[in-house]
């Protein structure tokens, strides 16, 4: 069993896009697992929710960037299905993470609504 953390960061000011220079994807939140159980105690953390615009949320999960013998960037995924073939097992993850992250911005939106009251 595991409970997700979500640490929401500050606004910024939104940039205008151009077309020589499209706004890339922001990052709206840091999240984590923290873990109970046979695991309690410890936490997996990396995970991160990005603004896709109108498409909604992306999530990425954690990574290890390194250089291969080749001199390409590459990530190693830290958190991986047990069958390289699915690609379906992280989405139940990535939904639970996005739920969060919605929650967190309903409830600071509804105690922002009381203050101003």
């Amino acid at each position: 069993m595991y409970r997700i953390i979500i640490t929401p960061r500050p606004p910024l000011e939104s940039c205008a896009a151009s077309e020589e220079r499209p706004v890339p994807a922001r990052k709206l939140a840091d999240a984590e697992l923290q873990f109970d159980g046979p695991l309690d105690g410890l936490t997996l953390v990396g995970f991160a929710v990005w603004d896709k615009g109108e498409q909604g949320y992306r999530v990425s999960f954690p990574a290890r960037r390194y250089v291969g013998a080749d001199g390409q960037r590459r990530s190693f995924l830290l958190l991986r299905t047990i069958d390289a073939e699915d690609r379906t097992s992280s989405e139940g993850l990535r939904r639970e993470i996005v739920a969060a992250y919605e929650a967190v911005q309903q409830a600071g939106a509804a105690s922002a609504q009381e203050a101003a009251s």
